[in-house]
């Protein structure tokens, strides 16, 4: 807590302090009660009833959506029903009574482990179920799971061997919101659980289970990489879920487009142009109905994303512009490896491989490569990716060359911000080269 005091974040200093938490008995700890975790987080391992767990909650909150008309029954009469929740599954649960007024629908949000989660969200639907009942309410009150989009593909698996499997195991019956109902504010899509109560708990572990291994594969590839990734502002990407109260996938964090948080030289970071080849086949996944995935893409990265025509009747790759600053490119280019896994494109198993074309002015180009290979051959060993600067090419009309980068999204990514610093390099020389003498002709420019 003493590291964020006092930290700057978008022109902000931070202040952090710890909060009580209503839900802690008489029996915690005397000086303030259970430590909070993000406001909204789970008790100290010490904190009464936990026992000796050694991890208290998931990465991953339960968030669930119920009918409005039983938010009532699941509080109880001055909280005591959910308290009782609360207490007894040892979990933070969080009911957005004020999201979206008058919404058919409210989300809960339950913090604890894999196991509270579970306990709390049965407990949940016995509760609905003794209200239905008692209220003569005859509909289905089927479990409603909200999911991240980044997670939803893996989860349905390739040709959906996953969720067909999670179906005929727990004899219930899954279906997932269209992508269609996503917008840049709601990036989660609706998992809804059809079955008795004891089959859709069953089925809502195995679905968690699922999401909870991509977080944790997705959060340890970030953390493997991040830090070698200079230049970007990793924790306001909106990439990943956030336990903030009342969020599942935290988009109130993400800087809006142009305010982006990267690392600059003396100012804004300056624009880069990528030119990213996907599979001719997914244009349309990265399009969208009517262009709107494209589009709120562009919005969310704050990038210009274009898709160039065909080359060719029978071309099987299609060439996807992006211009925008480092933030804006780690974005948008994490979005497209993710919708081409989540559309299946590529197998269950296999990782999103994708090649990368990045201009440089052609009298840096030996730069890239350096003396030997050398540098080239140590950005390879560094990033895990395949880089490559052609040889004999012609410059184009600005002098400038192709550098060829193939790889999974992070190793991309690391080897575009190598080759991005180097060229900074090049251009900080150049600048502290002393100027000619008034009326000295420049050197003509090398070509190659």
């Amino acid at each position: 807590m003493e590291k964020l005091n006092g930290s700057m974040m978008e022109n902000y200093a931070l202040k952090v302090s710890y909060i009580p938490d209503e839900t802690a008995t008489s029996e915690g700890p005397p000086a303030g009660g259970r430590r909070g975790f993000n406001a909204r987080g789970p008790p100290r391992s010490g904190s009464p009833g936990l026992g000796a767990r050694p991890k208290v909650q998931s990465d991953i909150p339960l968030r669930v959506l119920v009918p409005t008309q039983f938010v009532g029954a699941i509080i109880g009469k001055e909280g005591a029903t959910i308290r009782n929740i609360t207490k007894q599954t040892h979990s933070k649960i969080d009911i957005h009574r004020k999201e979206n007024a008058g919404a058919a629908e409210k989300p809960i949000t339950i913090h604890s482990t894999p196991e509270g989660c579970s306990n709390a969200c049965r407990t949940i639907m016995d509760i609905m179920q003794k209200e239905a009942v008692d209220t003569k309410f005859t509909e289905e009150i089927p479990l409603k799971i909200l999911a991240h989009n980044n997670f939803v593909g893996r989860l349905i698996g390739k040709e959906g061997r996953n969720l067909k499997k999670i179906e005929q195991d727990t004899g219930t019956k899954i279906t997932i919101s269209p992508l269609q109902d996503l917008t840049l504010y709601n990036p989660e899509r609706t998992i809804t659980v059809k079955g008795s109560i004891e089959a859709c708990s069953r089925a809502e572990e195995e679905v968690m289970k699922k999401i909870r291994e991509s977080y944790e594969s997705d959060m340890a590839a970030m953390n493997l990489q991040s830090n070698l990734i200079p230049g970007l502002n990793l924790n306001a990407l909106g990439l990943f879920p956030s336990g903030a109260p009342g969020m599942g996938p935290s988009m109130a964090n993400v800087p809006p487009p142009g305010a982006h948080g990267g690392c600059s030289y003396g100012g804004q970071p300056e624009s880069e142009t990528v030119h990213l080849f996907i599979p001719a086949l997914a244009v349309g996944a990265i399009i969208g109905k009517q262009g709107q995935h494209i589009k709120q893409l562009s919005h969310f990265a704050g990038a210009s994303i274009k898709i160039a025509p065909a080359e060719g009747m029978d071309a099987k790759q299609r060439m996807v512009i992006i211009v925008g600053p480092p933030e804006a490119q780690f974005k948008a280019q994490c979005r497209i490896f993710g919708k081409l896994k989540e559309e299946n494109f590529f197998g269950p198993k296999e990782e999103v491989k994708l090649e990368a074309h990045i201009k440089v002015p052609s009298f840096a180009a030996g730069r890239v490569i350096g003396k030997g290979g050398k540098t080239v051959n140590e950005l390879q060993n560094l990033t895990c990716a395949e880089v490559v600067v052609p040889r004999d090419q012609t410059p184009d009309e600005n002098d400038q060359v192709i550098v060829k980068i193939s790889g999974h999204f992070f190793a991309c990514q690391l080897a575009q911000r190598k080759i991005q610093e180097i060229l900074a390099q090049v251009r900080r020389q150049q600048q502290q080269q002393p100027k000619p003498p008034s009326g000295a002709q420049p050197p003509t420019p090398r070509r190659k």
